[in-house]
């Protein structure tokens, strides 16, 4: 059992190095400064969304409607923003509103009427996909770089300088030395068995030389993007959330066996909501960092979102049918997903090429889960 779960753990990283080294060969860029920064920003895109998307599928539900929401949300704040002449923290705060509300009421649907959530989300799909295009009167909203609206675009083209980068990424490898000798600490404490310290530094090392070789990266072009920041503070909170609350332990139970989840006690209508409800502060945040990254708000922007979302969840090992699942899974399948995307787009490779592998990467991953549960 043990080595087939040492497979299962490797299984992404060498999927990871294997896509990295083959666009490298193609193409030297592809690891340069420039373009591994533009990638990480991409990524933080697609990773925010798949967290808020994650914590969806742990209760073995389903939302197609998120990439439709993503144009609908940074719409409604380009045209507050740009058009109306709003504050930015205003606009973005009223477009952030009108997401957390659209997706708390999907979800009290959802469950009150014991409606299927494929059928709800696909209807919100069609629904924010017509609102978006009327809300932008099917025209291109340019996202200025003016001073007065730099809020808006700063998500996505601010950039910390190098010493403020460095200083960041020895904070966190401070934070994460501390939490690795509390956790230490505690698991003695308990009786539990915990990894010798000669690995403990070992991994603490490696985790520290790709941080700082992350910015080091970064620093060779413009900096730490903010936007990584946004997606590490949602990671953050998502991993919390799932592993030491009970609202998280809700999440897993629900997705495990609902009718137990209820038998036992558990809050089951009110977890499911507030996944929803969760899901909407992802849509928005993403919709804020698509359309700022975008540099306008088009027809165009969040389609097929739904899609990459859906798939770096089920290449981070998230079940289809609930119940299992990692906020680590989610963010190597995001990054996985985002490599291959930008390799393809740096190689030029043509839209029909990237429709078709874009499918056949999600119809793996789901291959995959039904694999796995089978065994």
């Amino acid at each position: 059992m043990q080595p087939r779960l040492s497979l299962q753990a490797l299984a992404l990283p060498v999927a990871l190095l294997a896509i990295c080294a083959f666009f490298a060969a193609k193409e030297p860029a592809f690891l340069g400064s420039r373009n591994l920064t533009q990638l990480i920003v991409e990524f933080s895109l697609t990773g925010t969304l798949a967290l808020g998307m994650f914590m969806i599928l742990l209760t073995g539900q389903i939302d197609l409607s998120v990439g439709s929401g993503v144009g609908l949300v940074g719409g409604i704040a380009a045209v507050l923003v740009f058009q109306q002449g709003w504050p930015a923290p205003l606009a973005l705060l009223a477009a952030f509103a009108v997401a957390v509300v659209l997706w708390t009421g999907m979800g009290a649907l959802i469950v009150r009427q014991r409606i299927p959530s494929f059928i709800i989300t696909l209807g919100g799909l069609l629904i924010f996909k017509g609102l978006f295009w009327l809300v932008i009167q099917n025209s291109t909203i340019p996202v200025s770089r003016g001073d007065e609206e730099n809020l808006y675009a700063k998500l996505t083209t601010y950039y910390l300088p190098a010493a403020a980068g460095l200083g960041l990424a020895a904070a966190l490898l401070m934070g994460l030395a501390v939490a690795t000798w509390r956790a230490r600490i505690a698991r003695r404490a308990h009786g539990l068995p915990v990894t010798s310290t000669a690995q403990a530094v070992f991994t603490w090392s490696l985790a520290a030389a790709a941080v700082l070789g992350l910015v080091t990266i970064f620093n060779g072009f413009r900096g730490v993007p903010v936007s990584l920041l946004v997606l590490a503070a949602v990671a953050g909170a998502v991993w919390c959330l799932t592993r030491h609350t009970p609202f998280g332990r809700a999440l897993y139970a629900i997705g495990g066996n609902e009718e137990a989840a209820h038998l036992s006690g558990l809050p089951v209508a009110r977890t499911m909501v507030g996944a929803y409800a969760l899901m909407g502060v992802a849509v928005a945040l993403t919709g804020f960092m698509t359309t700022a990254y975008s540099g306008a708000s088009t027809t165009t922007v969040g389609d097929l979102m739904e899609l990459d979302a859906i798939a770096a969840c089920v290449i981070g090992g998230t079940a289809l049918r609930g119940g299992r699942g990692t906020v680590g899974g989610v963010i190597f399948g995001a990054l996985i997903m985002t490599a291959l995307l930008n390799g393809m787009t740096l190689l030029a490779v043509s839209p029909e090429a990237k429709f078709i592998a874009r499918g056949a990467v999600l119809t793996l991953a789901v291959w995959m889960d039904v694999r796995l549960r089978r065994n």
